[in-house]
């Protein structure tokens, strides 16, 4: 079980393709948070040994973050479609159920990875590294990968990714960032969807940028359309930025083993 948010973890597949008196409460929460502390330091040091193995192999790894509905498999798809002539393209998708987004992912053209983490709320990192030596990306590769949906608990779990992403639609209301913090501090880009949307729904574009601004300050901040494609090049143009200069010399996976 997950210390940080109390969800389970015993069902994780990976598939290829009451109160006390005071003095016991405080007792209890002492524990709960050494508990916690340990539980992310575990995971802070393999998310770091995942991310030397990206690093070393070339790999640009995303950390893909939203609520449900706001269209992170629309945007990977389409994102897929158009760069895959350019550079190969992976995906780890984590979902609680079904294979149905690593199956649209293949269907774009991508190789994929799907974990279903049961009652569990977001991807972890041992979740991640034990994706990576079922997926093995090329050298020189795009990683994605798109976690449950959730904007609450991803914000804690480091992946050994480059970058986290955060996709918010429209459709959801421009106060997004004032009521999830956490996830737009942790931020290194916020992608605000379904602006195709705009003239039907009551969104305050200027709003939400100043929100997220006052939580992650300097954060850019891409409006776009998943379905149309307006504003799509944007997206492109900073993964473009984001490509690390690191060797794309192969790495065994095992360098990566915890022993």
């Amino acid at each position: 079980m997950c210390a940080t948010c109390g969800c389970g973890d015993d069902g994780v597949v990976i598939t290829v393709a009451g109160h006390g008196d005071g003095h016991t409460h405080d007792h209890s929460h002492t524990e709960t948070v050494s508990l916690e502390q340990k539980v992310l330091q575990k995971n802070d040091e393999l998310a770091e040994h995942n991310r030397e193995w990206l690093q070393g192999r070339g790999v640009l790894a995303l950390n893909v973050t939203s609520s449900p509905g706001a269209g992170k498999t629309t945007l990977l798809e389409r994102t897929i479609r158009e760069l895959q002539s350019e550079r190969p393209v992976a995906v780890i998708e984590g979902d609680q159920e079904t294979l149905l987004d690593a199956e649209r992912i293949r269907t774009a053209g991508a190789r994929a990875v799907q974990i279903n983490t049961g009652a569990g709320c977001h991807l972890d990192a041992d979740m991640v590294h034990r994706a990576l030596h079922a997926l093995d990306p090329e050298p020189g590769s795009l990683l994605f990968i798109e976690n449950v949906g959730n904007l609450v608990c991803p914000a804690l779990f480091d992946l050994g990714e480059q970058s986290k992403v955060v996709v918010i639609s429209v459709t959801e209301g421009d106060d997004k960032p004032l009521k999830y913090p956490h996830m737009f501090a942790a931020a290194g880009l916020v992608i605000v969807n379904k602006v195709d949307l705009l003239p039907y729904v009551a969104f305050d574009m200027a709003n939400c940028a100043g929100y997220a601004r006052s939580v992650n300050p300097g954060v850019e901040i891409l409006p776009l359309s998943a379905t149309t494609g307006e504003g799509i090049e944007a997206w492109y143009d900073w993964i473009a930025s984001q490509i690390p200069a690191s060797a794309k010399m192969r790495m065994p996976l095992d360098s990566v083993d915890k022993t």
